[in-house]
């Protein structure tokens, strides 16, 4: 009876053994198959990780591209000198240039400010801000001519700012000083006064010879108009025995030595040769630079003489 029910209870054991052996397989596939889900998800991390990383370098090249594109245009526009100013659709600004510091008076903590809070350096000008926002309304430019209280003149133009696809995001507002051009546009206009009156013929070439102004004074003594003198250069003027000491003349003008008024030849419209005495000047740039040349000729008679004289 002793053994029977110590047998019963190894079978027992052994049933519950085996029971747990099975759970034991079951709960080891188990720990396989999350084990391989780990493996397959650690090698799922890996490749995003190896994604986000070339990401990341594409994303730090972009940065150092786009920085050094920044660079570059900071650059670009303080170094053209003209003074320029971006405003959003609130008319914050939003970047200027050195330059534009002439004109309104700017420190880079105004950025994000109202450009209608600024004081400007315009004499009577007014109406920023309202030709800004109709710029904005519109999509308009406009341009005028505003003056400084440094006396100086400038050319003002606003636009709209445009993107790459053609989004409007604000207005640029430049100032091109013209004050130099706008002193000579002075100063040929009272000259042209002159030049128009003049009895001799008063003309300008370039250091080529070509024509560059003709008063009427030249049309009656060579005959040619002023539209037509303008299409042609100075050698169709003079005959062909005297184009070397013509070409002589102009190179000691271009490097800056005097000549002395000379007598000379020139050929009119209707192929006549006349005498004339000419007196040349170089034009000098502000920077010292021979740009072009001007004549004097007056027509006049050489008793027994046809050949030109030096």
């Amino acid at each position: 009876m002793y053994l029977q029910t110590a047998n019963e209870a190894l079978e027992t054991s052994n049933e519950e053994l085996k029971s747990s052996n099975e759970e034991m397989q079951s709960i080891n596939e188990e720990l396989q198959s999350a084990n391989e889900e780990l493996e397959t998800s650690k090698e799922e991390l890996q490749s995003v990780n190896e994604e986000l990383s070339t990401v990341n370098n594409e994303l730090q090249i972009k940065v150092a591209d786009l920085s050094r594109a920044n660079n570059d245009m900071n650059n670009l526009l303080a170094g053209t000198g003209i003074g320029t100013v971006f405003v959003d659709h609130q008319l914050r600004i939003l970047r200027f240039t050195p330059a534009a510091t002439q004109l309104i008076n700017l420190i880079p903590s105004d950025v994000g400010r109202p450009v209608g809070h600024l004081a400007s350096n315009m004499v009577d000008y007014d109406r920023l801000v309202a030709d800004v926002q109709a710029v904005l309304n519109t999509l308009k430019p406009h341009e005028l001519e505003v003056l400084t209280t440094e006396g100086r003149w400038y050319a003002m133009r606003i636009q709209p700012y445009r993107t790459l696809e053609n989004v409007i995001e604000g207005a640029v507002i430049t100032f091109v000083d013209t004050t130099e051009l706008k002193e000579a546009q002075d100063a040929l206009r009272r000259l042209a006064v002159v030049v128009h009156d003049a009895h001799d013929a008063i003309t300008v070439q370039d250091l080529e010879g070509r024509i560059l102004a003709w008063n009427p004074s030249a049309t009656r003594i060579y005959g040619w108009s002023e539209a037509e003198a303008l299409a042609m250069n100075v050698r169709d003027l003079v005959p062909a025995a005297l184009q070397e000491e013509t070409l002589a003349q102009m190179r000691k003008l271009s490097r800056s030595e005097s000549v002395e008024p000379y007598r000379t030849q020139r050929l009119t419209k209707d192929a006549a040769v006349i005498d004339v005495c000419v007196t040349a000047t170089a034009l000098v740039n502000k920077a010292g630079q021979i740009y072009a040349i001007a004549t004097t000729e007056r027509k006049e008679k050489f008793a027994g003489n046809k050949e030109a004289s030096s």
